[in-house]
């Protein structure tokens, strides 16, 4: 069944599959190998160009890139995903909550919830991560606790707006005549039937996760070092990328291609 339904799918999606399945595997791969130590020194080995010993070459610490890109990978995935999860368990309760009250006449908790999530949507993750590094200090939790609260008006909005057009059907109506509750009807009835949109929306905020979880550690506000990460491979390869052009190509065609394939399996889904 899964198969079929792989087939009869858009080739934006196939495409995307493909590219993310690439970084996916990469970065489940690096918990049990990599080629070489991704935090081993060997000054000997500095700068050495893309190759047989070494596919994507080494660092000015001769440290691998290609063992850097996976594990770097496989951070990434999972700040992205924790802060994505984090936005969904959140944002689309409060969603549902707002519809809930609007449809059945409390207009004034629907304006102070959107009100919030307003003012949580005018602050950029990269502003938010700065302000709780202020406060905590720098490091990937601080950068998952960030991007999750810049998400949660992203699914907070998108379920309230797919739930507001279901509160009106024959169908709610019934549900309410049978005397089920707001918080029955929102799970039962409404949830499901907006789940397609969330699945698109969290696939298309995934790959923006990705690229805010670069940004920040490429200003040294996410993951720390000695753990890779693709930004502040980005950020420490810019001061050499005219005789080590690979030190910044490589883990910038990772963004790309990693982000590529989850907004063409987003424009897929929908």
């Amino acid at each position: 069944m899964i198969l079929k339904l792989f087939k009869q799918a858009p080739l934006s999606f196939k495409v995307g599959f493909f590219l993310s399945s690439i970084f996916v595997t990469a970065a489940l791969l690096s918990f049990l190998w990599t080629p070489y130590d991704v935090i081993a020194i060997d000054l000997e080995k500095r700068f050495i160009g893309p190759g047989i010993e070494h596919l994507f070459g080494t660092d000015h610490f001769g440290r691998d890139i290609l063992s850097m890109v996976m594990v770097g990978s496989r951070n990434a995935i999972a700040v992205s995903l924790v802060a994505v999860g984090i936005g969904m368990t959140i944002g689309v309760p409060l969603g549902l909550w707002s519809a809930a009250t609007r449809s059945t006449g409390g207009r004034f908790t629907d304006e102070i919830l959107m009100r919030g999530n307003d003012l949580v949507f005018a602050f950029p993750s990269l502003l938010l991560a700065i302000m709780i590094t202020a406060v905590f200090g720098p490091g990937a939790m601080n950068a998952i606790i960030a991007i999750g609260i810049f998400n949660i008006p992203v699914f907070a909005r998108m379920s309230r707006g797919g739930a507001l057009g279901l509160w009106e059907k024959e169908y709610i109506m019934a549900a309410r005549v049978a005397s089920k509750g707001k918080a029955k009807i929102s799970l039962e009835h409404i949830l499901p039937n907006i789940m397609n949109l969330l699945i698109v929306q969290a696939t298309i905020q995934f790959s923006i996760a990705i690229i805010s979880e670069a940004s920040l550690s490429y200003v040294g506000l996410g993951t720390q070092p000695p753990n890779p990460s693709l930004g502040r491979m980005l950020f420490e390869a810019q001061t050499m990328i005219f005789f080590a052009p690979w030190l910044a190509l490589v883990p910038g065609l990772a963004i790309v291609v990693l982000v590529l394939g989850l907004n063409l399996m987003g424009d897929g889904l929908r």
